[in-house]
């Protein structure tokens, strides 16, 4: 089971996920925006996985991840990026701000566990 932070401010989305991915048998914690989830990291709080929305109110994925940067975090959790923009300049910087991965939305839930599942087993190497 792992422990998962959430960030994404569309509540239906933010639902789902969570749903699916205590499905299968993880927990999540969730954030309504991009402070949310640094303020959560700022806890000293330890995630096995970040999943952030691209577009959010107050700090944007890619701001939550430069932030994450400059803090003292024990391990630096593997970055999943959701985002309904699917052009490949967002893709590369997306990858290169240091997300492990990125799904363009809309997504499919198995798609989504699937990606967490291959993303948690990566890092586990």
């Amino acid at each position: 089971m792992a422990q998962i932070l959430l960030a994404e401010d569309e509540s239906v989305l933010r639902m789902l996920i969570t749903d699916t991915l205590e499905d299968e048998g993880h927990s999540v914690v969730e954030a309504c925006t991009g402070k949310e989830a640094v303020e959560l990291l700022e806890t000293g709080k330890t995630f096995d996985l970040i999943i952030l929305d691209y577009m959010m109110p107050v700090y944007t994925g890619l701001e939550v991840i430069t932030k994450m940067k400059t803090m003292n975090l024990r391990d630096f959790p593997p970055v999943l990026m959701l985002t309904a923009k699917s052009q490949q300049s967002v893709r590369e910087e997306v990858l290169a701000s240091g997300a492990s991965g990125f799904m363009s939305k809309p997504f499919s839930p198995m798609e989504l566990a699937e990606r967490v599942e291959a993303l948690l087993n990566e890092m586990e190497k």
